[in-house]
């Protein structure tokens, strides 16, 4: 891309604006799930799929899609999911009946993925310094992470002010507006092109294995058990695709997923440690929104406030210190740094009382909770970019984002077994509040230990790519600059 300089700047916040209106629109959704449930008569099995159709057919098609963007060109790619999600987003919004509720969200999850998986690689090719791109990675891991605890909040006001169909609405003038800014400011690309031919099996195979993976886990892993038949048998037949996927890929003269791309250890790292740094994070917003609703019974306007700390705290690292911080100490240590601040905060949620506090037992754990994030991700999207050539930089981008969904989808599942089954345990011989929060207390104890897990990975798998001296003391003479201001 050839964007100028000021121009990128817009270029990226367009991007992030399209991120962020895929991002909000998985959480958004879940504070009004019980007005949806009672206006369309949904059964509570039926409800969930509100949801799960859109994870689906999100973390089915991310890989596929990031790998398009590098055939066809990322900005085709882009607008295309925007068009689609916009579009879906209208018949969510108008939708008389659940039947077409739930088609309507599958579809628009297709088009989340298709928007959302092409924009990191834009953003790596659009700055190529070091400085610059650690800046702008920062910017949309802000998004990418903080967005979750905005939806909270975006769907409490939207739920209660107006009603739930406002939730799909909103998107409908955001998506127009992004569609006409990134024309005018995303400079478009080619591509690698078509010309060797498309991986249609290779592309098949790796859609199924993903979107038969995620039914998996969001379906009769949560309702029926880890061991339950129809879990095994589904699961079975995901790694067997997967499996297949791969061998296709090794041998196919135009891979969808050329297999170079793990020779690199941060990709590889990285992604690990997204799986598992993502199953933590969603936990704490899955546990934590079910605590202060079902324990402490906060309505969803309260319940938006009261996460609103993380997403500032992410912000002010994210956006105004990442890159300073990564070229400063190095994104290895950094992101260890951030998932050890995790793993605090999750420790924490894992001590709160049936009667705590908002600033007593809450705050505290949100806060470090957003001085985690703000620290981690930008660092780990970084590492999952570096080293990867121009023209695989839609499939990283996709890669990062894929696992992200898989791991957020993993987590939940598991977490939602294991905390409904230490509940049922303790219901006997406590009150509903204390069981509840005793099954809380245990999934917040494993999310901690997943992304403990992420801190191993980051330490013995993990490099930190060396930077330039020119960079280096390009940073050096800034924060000079800077400490020269501030005196």
């Amino acid at each position: 891309m050839t964007t100028a300089a000021p121009s990128r700047w817009i270029a990226l916040y367009v991007l992030c604006t399209g991120m962020l209106m895929i991002v909000l629109d998985v959480t958004v959704v879940n504070v009004a799930l019980p007005y949806i449930q009672n206006d369309l008569k949904f059964s509570s099995s039926g409800l969930a799929w509100v949801v799960n159709a859109y994870l689906i057919a999100f973390g089915g098609l991310l890989l596929l899609a990031g790998r398009l963007g590098d055939l066809v060109g990322r900005r085709r790619i882009f607008l295309i999911g925007l068009t689609v999600f916009s579009l879906a987003s209208v018949v969510c919004g108008a939708s008389n009946n659940g039947l077409m509720l739930v088609i309507a969200r599958f579809v628009q999850g297709g088009g989340g993925a298709l928007t959302s998986a092409v924009i990191l690689g834009m953003i790596v090719t659009m700055f190529p310094e070091p400085r610059e791109q650690a800046k702008a990675i920062g910017v949309f891991a802000f998004v990418a992470s903080a967005g979750g605890a905005v939806g909270l909040l975006a769907g409490g006001v939207l739920t209660q002010a107006i009603n739930w169909h406002w939730i799909f609405f909103i998107n409908i003038p955001i998506g127009v507006a992004t569609a006409v800014l990134a024309l005018r400011y995303v400079d478009g690309d080619r591509g690698t092109g078509l010309t060797g031919g498309v991986d249609v099996s290779g592309a098949v195979l790796v859609t199924a294995a993903l979107m038969l993976g995620v039914y998996t886990i969001v379906k009769p892993a949560a309702e029926d058990g880890w061991s339950a038949g129809a879990t095994l048998g589904f699961a079975a037949v995901s790694v067997v695709l997967f499996a297949v996927f791969l061998v296709r890929e090794a041998t196919a003269s135009n891979p969808l997923m050329p297999l170079r791309i793990f020779r690199s250890r941060n990709v590889c790292g990285a992604n690990v440690i997204q799986v598992l740094g993502a199953a933590g994070m969603f936990g704490t917003f899955f546990l934590g929104t079910l605590y202060v609703q079902k324990v402490l019974h906060y309505g969803p306007l309260k319940i938006g406030f009261a996460f609103l700390p993380v997403t500032v705290l992410m912000g002010t690292l994210s956006v105004r210190y990442s890159d300073r911080l990564i070229h400063r100490y190095g994104a290895r240590a950094l992101a260890i740094a951030g998932l050890l601040c995790i793993t605090a905060a999750l420790g924490l949620f894992a001590l709160v009382p049936v009667s705590g506090g908002y600033w007593l037992h809450i705050f505290p754990s949100l806060a470090l909770l957003g001085v985690g994030a703000g620290v981690c991700f930008p660092p780990l999207m970084g590492l999952a970019m570096s080293g990867v050539a121009p023209h695989d930089a839609g499939l990283a981008s996709g890669l990062i984002n894929t696992t992200g969904q898989v791991g957020g989808a993993l987590g939940l599942a598991v977490l939602a077994t294991l905390t409904a089954t230490r509940t049922s345990h303790l219901s006997s011989d406590h009150s509903p509040a204390a069981a509840l929060t005793g099954g809380y207390h245990l999934g917040f104890w494993v999310s901690a230990a997943l992304v403990l897990a992420g801190v191993a990975v980051g330490l013995f798998v993990l490099e930190t790519p060396k930077l330039p001296p020119a960079v280096i003391g390009e940073v050096d003479d800034l924060d000079q600059a800077d400490e020269g201001v501030l005196a």
